[in-house]
């Protein structure tokens, strides 16, 4: 594998950084929390018209026809600035289960108005006890005449609020992966939405189905096929959420490395002490270790290799990495670093709720384990 980057990929990692400067400040950032849609439509109709949407989505959709790491390089650009917003529900979560699942006609209905930004999607997947595993799914989608009726709830779906699609997975079937996905349209009757109180202010919700009623069409694949996808989208997303997590560990370091050249202690820059020094060459090799096994996984991916162990192993390893390169920020900056109005509180925040994601580092490392044998 080649850990460089493509001209083109250049170019979309220099369009993101100028665009997200100029649009996404940290202001904006701190504005969001407290904005009830968490984004607005100037931000979200540039981001389509630089094709951001449309990067992963094949051509025959109106798509870019890109692969993953494109969407590496894109997301680490969005995880720099801490872009708020739904792109990551809607194009990660959404658009993958979209053309891991759907059929053709179902790609054709959803995907071009993905691509465009007039389409948002979500993925309603986990319950109350939180788990990324098949048994945890106890949503039921109950077959009656022509109609799915869906009844129960999901906790921390992204962007719910926002979202035209909900896709749901739900229990249709009494084996364990009995799972299966479908397509819910917001508004429908019987379904509520309660919003989350979140550590980084990103928009997370209860949905709850009250005999929510859902046509043969809203299935989306196969019946009871559900969990082979969803596994596939748990794992590629954990891989997305580590290329956002790689951006944010070299914005610390941009945050950290200048106050050493500035901040003079006992009449000396604080840069020149060797605990200093020392705390920053360890922020630096997490950062670049991090940006390593992200790489790895993204490039595999990418490549139509077998990705699952390398997945896994980048989730569990960049997970501790960014929470503990911000970490050492925080204490290199001292009581300015947890000042409120400083950056590096949006950033120790997102690396806490980013730790979460798609499963935390214990839950990657016993996947590792089994796919050693053991």
């Amino acid at each position: 594998m080649n850990y460089g980057i493509t001209e083109e990929q250049t170019m979309i990692k220099d369009a993101a950084h100028k665009f997200l400067a100029k649009e996404c400040p940290a202001e904006f950032v701190r504005a969001m929390v407290d904005d009830e849609r968490g984004y607005t439509d100037k931000i979200w109709q540039g981001m389509a018209e630089l094709g951001w949407m449309s990067l992963l989505i094949p051509e025959e959709y109106d798509g870019f026809g890109g692969n993953f790491l494109d969407l590496m390089v894109l997301l680490s650009e969005m995880g720099y600035f801490a872009l708020p917003g739904p792109f990551f529900s809607s194009v990660v979560l959404g658009g993958l289960t979209v053309m891991e699942a759907g059929d053709a006609d179902q790609k054709q209905a959803i995907l071009p108005g993905l691509a465009m930004g007039e389409r948002i999607l979500t993925l309603a997947w986990t319950e109350m006890d939180g788990l990324f595993t098949p048994e945890a799914i106890r949503l039921s989608a109950a077959l009656q005449g022509e109609e799915y009726v869906l009844t129960g709830a999901k906790l921390f779906v992204p962007d719910a609020h926002v979202a035209d699609t909900i896709i749901t997975a739900a229990r249709t079937g009494p084996g364990e992966t009995d799972v299966s996905l479908f397509l819910v349209e917001a508004g429908s009757p019987g379904l509520t939405l309660t919003a989350l109180t979140t550590m980084a202010g990103d928009k997370q919700f209860e949905v709850v189905y009250d005999g929510v009623k859902a046509p043969k069409s809203a299935l989306l694949g196969e019946l009871n096929q559900g969990w082979a996808v969803l596994r596939k989208v748990q794992l590629m997303a954990a891989v997305a959420k580590c290329a956002e997590m790689m951006g944010g560990a070299q914005k610390a370091m941009d945050l950290t490395i200048p106050w050493t050249k500035e901040r003079v202690q006992f009449g000396r820059l604080i840069g020149s002490f060797q605990a200093i020094q020392h705390h920053l060459a360890n922020m630096l090799t997490f950062k670049d270790t991090l940006t390593y096994m992200t790489y790895q996984a993204s490039w595999r991916i990418a490549a139509g290799l077998p990705f699952e162990k390398e997945a896994s192993m980048c989730k569990a390893w960049v997970s501790d990495s960014y929470r503990q390169a911000v970490a050492i920020g925080h204490q290199v900056l001292g009581g300015l670093g947890f000042m409120k109005e400083h950056d590096m509180g949006l950033y120790y925040k997102r690396a806490r709720e980013a730790e979460m994601f798609f499963g935390d580092a214990d839950f990657h490392r016993e996947l590792v384990a089994r796919e050693l044998g053991l």
